[in-house]
């Protein structure tokens, strides 16, 4: 049986062995070709990292391909591929919400690729804190959940923040409960960022009523006490239990199947027209009688369409709000600089966060 199996996998294994010399030989030349890229980047002074242009390559060879491979197979190749090149030019410095193992990591990798530097932030706010003063080129930070609804701390933080968003990616959350032992035995509690706790709490009453749940900063410092207290049990990501070495007692306990979270890029660099473009604002109006109708008429008159509309509280004057509005286009599109225009007039406030590539 093996003689006979092997007989018939070895001219598959070297055909396969002929393509990969092909194909590392192909990589060498077009990382060779990136190098000269980055050379006449540097004499103008142009960024490194143009998100726009990276996934235009990629729905480019999604449309060329025939398969087996998937366009999500290609996407995941070619972000690593182009994340290869980018590091022989210059090392990306990127801060998210750690510590490591967060879904914030997990978001900056599935974006920049592997081979990115990453700068774990305590809080969301030294994430911002970080990009602005020039320690990371960009950051990584929640905006919105599926179960949870907005993150308040980054809507807030945008508003006090001058950072644009520069790109975006949404990331399934799937919860696993782990422990040293990777069973349930000798533990007491379990402990995780209050949202994981949330979107996992039908689960844990059928099935662990008996532990006490305690909220920490993070899914990843709750792997952190983990390994370090027996009696401690942890919702983390595959990720964090990797990395502090436990085990998974139960996998896939949030409650809905399809939770994920989305990400947005942050940065001092604006992203270019790629015809597949999304473009975040904050407004407010005056306090008066159809004065938010007033204010979404133009997208409308205009032909733009809405992707998501948020309220967060001014904290000033009584009942005063400032909206947080997603539509579909780039500032430089004649129909949205049209429209842009026409609102400033009407709104009390208007800033653009930025226009990026939206999900695909």
């Amino acid at each position: 049986m093996d003689d006979e199996l092997n007989s018939k996998l070895k001219p598959l294994r070297e055909r396969i062995d002929a393509i990969d010399a092909q194909l590392i030989a192909l990589l060498n030349q077009r990382a060779a070709v990136a190098l000269e890229v980055g050379e006449v980047k540097k004499h103008y002074n142009a960024p490194v990292f143009r998100p726009e242009r990276e996934l235009q390559v990629i729905a480019r060879l999604q449309d060329m391909s025939d398969g087996p491979l998937g366009n999500d197979h290609i996407s995941a190749i070619w972000r690593e591929i182009m994340a290869a090149s980018r590091s022989l030019e210059k090392t990306i410095t990127t801060a998210y919400l750690g510590p490591v193992g967060t879904y914030s990591e997990e978001a900056m990798h599935a974006y920049f690729g592997q081979t990115i530097e990453g700068l774990p932030c305590p809080s969301i706010d030294e994430v911002f804190r970080s990009v602005e003063a020039g320690a990371a080129e960009f950051g990584v930070v929640p905006v919105e959940n599926s179960a949870e609804g907005a993150v308040s701390r980054t809507l807030d933080l945008f508003l006090e923040m001058q950072l644009a968003i520069g790109g975006e990616i949404a990331l399934p959350i799937q919860h696993n409960l782990m422990t040293q032992s990777g069973t349930l035995k000798g533990v007491t509690r379990v402990c995780a960022h209050p949202h994981a706790l949330a979107q996992c709490q039908h689960w844990l009453t059928a099935n662990a009523p008996q532990l006490e749940r305690q909220a920490v900063a993070s899914n990843a410092e709750a792997a952190r006490m983990a390994a370090a207290d027996s009696s401690v049990a942890a919702i983390a990501g595959e990720r964090a239990a990797a990395h502090y070495g436990l085990q998974i007692a139960n996998a896939l306990i949030q409650d809905d199947p399809h939770n994920r979270t989305r990400f947005v890029i942050i940065g001092k660099q604006l992203a270019g027209v790629t015809g597949h473009d999304q473009t975040s604002m904050i407004v407010s109006v005056k306090n008066e009688p159809g004065a938010v109708y007033k204010l979404l008429e133009p997208l409308a008159r205009h032909g733009v369409s809405m992707t998501r509309f948020e309220s967060r509280p001014a904290r000033v004057g009584t009942w005063e709000y400032y909206f947080y509005i997603d539509f579909e286009g780039h500032r430089d599109d004649p129909a949205v600089a049209a429209a842009l225009d026409d609102l400033g007039k009407k709104a009390a406030y208007l800033k653009i966060l930025g226009s990026y590539p939206r999900l695909r």
